[in-house]
């Protein structure tokens, strides 16, 4: 499944989860760590068991949950929001080793919770173990966090980004390495939507699979940036369609209209193909 798009909805803010599906985001991400205060915990543990567990709310999206990093308060998450519920992706923020990643998924299997890890890089120490993070065996997707990055770093946020840069590449590189997804940070202006444009445009030119968005609004400029040109897909549908008559006459290199193909132009035609079906532009 693509992950073009993934929204946030404040764990204690249950309207705004159920509506979250109709955004179009590819995942919406019920949030329990940054957009709950500590004193809110609880009341947003059960907003978000009570929507998870409601028959009626049966989205044709992936549902992903952010628990807390603090693995005392991560095991309460998991316990009072997401045993017996269904999730198919549970979220780490501040991710600084391959160990944090183990931590939660031991804690997700006590409590019986079968699900995948997107992990956020956020920390200077969680981009310079990026590798081993993206690598570690419970971890199905790499995120990255500006925001708390900069923080960390003493950074000073830009227009441009130069100042994070190096470590939005760096976990594009850590996410390719391991095979997995590699999603890049919010864009804070919500009304900035030529922005948000370009900077999404910028990070699929980087090797970015997706975006967080924190609106509704930002889902379908992020949807459509990701989404292939219909010359694009049609190129994959070439490639694709001489790949399967090159395997049944056992080659493995091939020419599509005087272009040598191989495998990793393949892996770029079937990335085409998955983000064209996610967009509903592949029959």
């Amino acid at each position: 499944m693509a992950r073009r798009s993934l929204l946030f909805s404040p764990g204690d803010r249950p309207e705004m989860m159920r509506k979250g599906p109709a955004s179009g985001a590819d995942v919406v991400i019920f949030d329990l760590e940054d957009a709950v205060p500590p004193e809110g915990k609880g009341e947003a543990r059960a907003a978000v068991a009570d929507v998870l567990s409601d028959p009626e709310f049966d989205p044709d999206c992936e549902v992903c949950v952010r628990v807390n990093a603090d693995p005392t308060v991560a095991d309460d998450d998991v316990k009072e929001a997401l045993s017996g519920n269904r999730v198919d992706s549970v979220m780490l923020p501040k991710a600084e080793s391959a160990e944090d990643a183990e931590t939660l998924a031991g804690i997700l299997g006590e409590r019986g919770v079968d699900a995948p890890l997107i992990a956020i890089c956020e920390s200077a120490a969680g981009v310079l173990h990026a590798e081993s993070i993206a690598a570690a065996d419970p971890v199905d997707a790499l995120a990255f966090g500006a925001e708390d990055f900069s923080a960390d770093v003493g950074a000073t946020r830009t227009a441009e980004g130069t100042e994070v840069l190096y470590a939005r590449e760096h976990v594009v590189l850590a996410a390719a390495a391991a095979g997995i997804d590699a999603i890049d940070t919010l864009h804070t202006d919500i009304g900035d939507t030529e922005g948000l444009a370009e900077e999404t445009a910028f990070v699929l030119e980087l090797g970015f699979d997706g975006k967080i968005c924190i609106h509704p609004s930002q889902v379908p400029v992020v949807n459509e940036a990701f989404t292939p040109t219909g010359e694009r897909i049609e190129w994959a549908r070439r490639v694709l369609d001489a790949a399967e008559e090159a395997d049944q006459e056992g080659r493995g290199v091939f020419r599509v209209e005087g272009e040598m193909v191989d495998a990793p132009l393949i892996g770029q035609a079937e990335q085409v193909r998955e983000r064209a079906r996610a967009a509903d532009a592949w029959d």
